[in-house]
């Protein structure tokens, strides 16, 4: 799993348009650290984890090789992501399903205390 986080910071990294430096000043650490994550030389601790995946606002679950899409860090509890390979008519079986359970809830008898 270590590699992966090498591989994912070094895109990330690069994706940004940063070099070693201008990510090591972020973190407050040598480029020598960074390229050392970057080659898997040696692996962030969690603090640094977590704060790598803010400054890139990506998953750390993304970061870490656990998925392959980059969810963002910070995500609306009331978005829904999909996979990238979701075809159009799942995308829109998922919208009809969403209005269909807006509408239920909406429409559902409040609890009422017996007398």
């Amino acid at each position: 799993m270590s590699a992966i986080i090498g591989e994912r910071l070094a895109e990330l990294r690069k994706d940004a348009g940063l070099d070693q430096t201008g990510l090591a000043r972020l973190l407050s650490l040598s480029h020598h650290t960074i390229s050392s994550y970057e080659r898997n030389k040696s692996t962030p601790n969690d603090e640094l984890k977590v704060k790598i995946a803010e400054i890139f606002n990506v998953s750390l679950d993304y970061l870490l090789g656990l998925i392959n899409e980059p969810l963002p860090y910070k995500r609306n509890e009331n978005c829904v992501y999909l996979p990238e390979n979701a075809t159009t008519e799942a995308k829109q079986d998922i919208i009809r399903y969403i209005e269909f359970v807006k509408q239920k809830s909406i429409f559902e008898p409040k609890h009422c205390k017996s007398k």
